[in-house]
């Protein structure tokens, strides 16, 4: 069984939704904890409500208390106090793998996180986090500077991996290039993955990556198995791919995708 930490997208391409078809995709069991109801779909992201710290920290108490969960994944975290509610919570379950992805913008621009989220990040999870996947320009938030090539990319990993998380998966999406290359590095090893690029703008997949990894945790995968088996989920769920809306993001197809 895995758990998504996550906010609810009403159009279904992201966050929580996208957690829980990925986590069924490789025949793991989803267990959810809402942290952000949003109103969004293919063109954009109008509302944003952030659940109260103590109905998050009732769901998580619930799925605790009755579930054996075998890895996390956090997703958009909305703000400092439900980071540091989550922290807590994930202090007395210390050997549950726990994967990172740094929310902090919808991938139409709009803003997920309050300020103040980025230091908590910091201080309260990344010592905990297996795992810290961020995209490039969640990268160049947390470190306050440009990443503009893969060399760029290994500093930035690097300089990641010394602010406490065990590994870090940058995702090199955002450059350009006719294939996309990811950074898996941890203090003892470094592996680039590379795959064609497939043209146009989607949305979830890096909610799905991370699903995917922590799915993969919670079968008792090594990380860099995990990684490798999640990436390329990911890829063939974005060939298969589809438009469902009006706006120009393409929506993953995990189903096709599945193992």
């Amino acid at each position: 069984m895995a758990l998504t930490i996550a906010g609810s997208d009403s159009g279904g391409g992201a966050g929580i939704q996208a957690d829980l078809r990925t986590f069924s995709a490789f025949g793991v069991h989803g267990l959810s904890a809402i942290t952000a109801v949003t109103a969004q779909n293919t063109l954009g992201v109008t509302a944003v409500h952030e659940v109260p710290r103590a109905t998050l920290r009732a769901q998580l108490d619930a799925v605790f208390a009755d579930f054996r969960v075998g890895a996390v994944k956090t997703g958009m975290l909305a703000s400092a106090a439900l980071a540091r509610e989550i922290a807590r919570v994930l202090d007395d379950h210390p050997r549950v793998p726990f994967v990172l992805d740094p929310v902090l913008i919808a991938t139409t621009g709009a803003a997920l996180a309050r300020d103040g989220l980025v230091a908590a990040l910091r201080r309260h999870l990344f010592a905990r986090a297996d795992l810290l996947t961020p995209n490039i320009p969640e990268a160049e938030t947390l470190l306050d500077r440009k990443i503009r090539n893969q060399t760029d990319m290994h500093a930035a990993a690097a300089e990641l991996l010394d602010q406490g998380v065990r590994a870090v998966l940058l995702k090199g999406g955002h450059l350009r290039g006719s294939e996309v290359a990811d950074l898996l590095l941890t203090h003892d090893a470094e592996h680039w993955f590379r795959q064609r690029r497939i043209r146009g703008e989607s949305h979830g997949t890096g909610c799905s990556l991370a699903s995917a990894i922590a799915a993969g945790l919670a079968r008792g995968e090594p990380l860099d198995a995990a990684v490798e088996g999640a990436i390329g989920f990911v890829h063939a769920a974005l060939v298969s791919g589809y438009h469902p809306g009006r706006g120009r993001l393409r929506v993953l197809d995990h189903l096709a995708a599945a193992r």
